[in-house]
């Protein structure tokens, strides 16, 4: 038979108070849990096992998913999970419930207002403590949308980035390449591994990497960015010619991080523009062989003249022989001065010729435009007085020189010339016409110079069209003249203008760049 303990047994009572006092602690603690999951941001919610019912949620909910507790409390999570997203948590939901215990999952689930959120949740399943059965879930979530955006960005990004077709680098602060995209290890014929580091100087000629390391990247660094036109160089020594953008990316001290190095391969452009340049100058050697060939009568007068008046002086030196055959060789130094002379003249016109007309790949040097203006002048003698104009040469002696290919520029004064002279034709009795050949300084780093005539002007439609190829209002010509005349100053960094003169006529002019032998020596 058991028998009571007395009231006032000490065992009793300090038993009694541990039992209390614990069963106190459990109150204030589940009170201390209740408080912090009302006022948590993340959501805390319990389910049945079965089909994952509310049977509980936070007030966070509202904030996450727009309903109200009361709203949410019943409806089962199956029901608003993403259709894409429920078949795989059902197929992982028995391992975690039975297995684990403890299961952190993302995926997308529907607010109140329709659209679909992203929640990274943190299950765990409640059991009985006497039978081990399964009782409810406690869920832990909170929003991943950000998280997932900027995970899902970032992976647009990368896959953008390795299937660009420009080259992309990453280089730290030190200039150490940390990444290199597809199309950069193609084109360099690279791998980037830790085995196998690189540097810049691994995958940029010498000049571009100096030209990088001493004005990239401090400008970028300064300003954030870099744009220039470099050399890249593959592991078989092939030279990849790039415009390359150095862009610097910024940690939270503001320090830079990494740059980025995006090049786009210019060898196809180069090129084209090799091959351009080849048909420009094929162009411009046709144009200056039509223009000696509209010349041909003149240029044939102008050697016709010394080679009549040397055949003359060696008759007039035969019959002078004959007459006389003791004649001193003094006597005959005259006459022969003047052959020598004569026959220098013819040599000077053709050999003027075939400058004009060689096919050379521009050279651009020192010019001085008074001498070539005046040779100009005298190698259009013939068509000058055939069209009876007089040419009046204004360049004035101390004008700067200008930085050009004197070939081309020739080119450029001899097809305005030729073009005023035909507008200024006078048949007799009219009196000669007038063209004036000008230059002045424009500006600190320019030479304009002007052709001025007495023809007709630029009619109304001619204004719009004159610069246009095949555009032309002589009967026999090409139309390409003033289109490829236009396209050799702008070669030279000019502009060629034309407008009428309100006392009648036109007005051509064209700018140059005055010659600066520092920018030369710096930019050859």
């Amino acid at each position: 038979m058991l028998l009571s303990q007395p009231a006032d047994d000490p065992l009793m009572n300090n038993a009694t108070q541990q039992g209390v006092s614990a069963l106190t602690d459990d109150a204030e603690r589940n009170r201390l849990l209740a408080e912090m999951a009302e006022q948590s941001t993340d959501m805390i919610s319990r389910h049945t096992p079965d089909n994952w019912c509310f049977i509980y949620a936070s007030p966070a909910v509202t904030h996450l998913l727009g309903y109200s507790v009361e709203e949410i409390v019943g409806l089962s999570a199956y029901d608003l999970y993403h259709p894409d997203d429920v078949e795989d948590f059902k197929r992982r939901s028995p391992n975690v419930s039975y297995n684990r215990g403890l299961y952190t999952h993302t995926y997308r689930f529907r607010c109140k207002d329709g659209h679909y959120t992203w929640l990274e949740s943190t299950s765990r399943s409640i059991r009985d403590p006497k039978d081990g059965s399964l009782k409810e879930i406690l869920v832990v979530s909170r929003d991943a949308s950000r998280r997932i955006n900027a995970e899902r960005a970032n992976q647009r990004l990368a896959q953008v980035l390795e299937t660009s077709s420009d080259l992309v680098a990453f280089v730290t602060p030190c200039h150490k390449i940390t990444l290199l995209n597809e199309a950069a290890r193609n084109s360099l014929n690279v791998v980037l591994s830790d085995q196998s580091p690189l540097a810049l100087e691994d995958i940029f000629t010498l000049t571009s990497h100096e030209q990088i390391k001493h004005h990239g990247f401090p400008a970028a660094t300064t300003n954030g960015h870099w744009r220039g036109e470099v050399e890249m160089i593959s592991s078989h020594m092939q030279r990849i010619p790039v415009l390359l953008e150095i862009l610097a990316h910024r940690d939270l001290n503001t320090e830079t991080e990494y740059f980025s190095l995006v090049a786009r391969d210019m060898s196809t452009i180069k090129a084209a523009e090799k091959q351009m340049q080849q048909y420009r100058t094929e162009v411009n050697h046709a144009s200056r062989l039509i223009t000696i060939g509209e010349m041909a009568s003149g240029l044939a007068h102008e050697l016709n003249q010394p080679l009549t008046a040397i055949v003359n002086y060696v008759q007039g030196i035969h019959r002078r022989v004959e007459r006389d055959q003791s004649l001193l060789a003094a006597e005959l130094a005259s006459p022969l001065d003047r052959i020598g002379a004569t026959a220098l003249r013819a040599a000077q016109i053709i050999r003027r010729m075939m400058d004009f007309t060689r096919k050379n790949e521009p050279r651009y040097q020192h010019v001085q435009l008074p001498e070539l203006v005046n040779d100009l002048i005298g190698f259009c003698s013939s068509s000058i007085e055939n069209h009876r104009v007089i040419v009046e040469d204004k360049i004035p002696a101390d004008l700067p020189g200008v930085h050009a290919d004197p070939i081309q520029v020739e080119q450029i004064l001899l097809n305005l010339l030729l073009n005023a002279i035909e507008a200024s034709h006078r048949e007799e009795p009219a009196p000669p016409a007038t063209i004036q050949i000008s230059a002045s300084e424009l500006g600190q780093d320019q030479v304009i110079i002007q052709i001025l005539d007495q023809g007709p002007g630029i009619g109304a439609e001619e204004t719009e069209r004159i610069f246009e190829q095949f555009y032309t209002t002589k009967k026999a010509g090409l139309g390409m003249g003033l289109s490829i005349t236009r396209s050799l100053v702008e070669a030279h960094g000019g502009e060629l203008q034309a407008e009428n003169r309100s006392e009648g006529g036109a007005v051509f002019s064209f700018s140059l760049n005055k010659f600066n032998a520092r920018a030369v020596d710096n930019n050859p």
